[in-house]
């Protein structure tokens, strides 16, 4: 990714074609768990969805995956990230939700700690 756009992204809201997702689905402006999360429309369902804490820091890049293209061996190549360091990745199985309905995985690319991560539930 370049990195101007790497460094816009830093700070909510990540502008260019990003989205909230709250704006586009039926969602809460703050998701217990992942943060406040923007998209490219034209991304999904993959994504990159760019997720952010209270302060309005990134703390996640979630892709989210459904299982029927996972079943179908489809291959999702150069997926864009919003930083080049990740601390740690959760992979996380999810039935479905607004904006993204069909059974998928959320592939989570943490750039906090565990730790902090925990601290988004509230």
């Amino acid at each position: 990714m370049h990195s101007d756009t790497t460094a816009a992204q830093q700070k909510a809201p990540p502008g260019g074609a990003y989205k909230k997702v709250s704006s586009l689905v039926p969602l809460p402006d703050f998701v217990p768990g992942l943060g406040t999360l923007y998209v490219d429309p034209a991304t999904l369902p993959a994504g990159p969805f760019l997720a952010y804490d209270h302060q309005g820091n990134l703390v996640s890049s979630i892709y989210m995956i459904p299982l029927k293209d996972m079943n179908a061996q489809k291959a999702f190549s150069e997926l864009k990230v919003a930083r080049e360091r990740a601390d740690h990745v959760d992979i996380v199985f999810n039935a479905g939700h607004p904006g993204v309905a069909e059974p998928h995985y959320h592939m989570i690319v943490w750039y906090i700690s565990p730790q902090r991560a925990a601290q988004l539930a509230k």
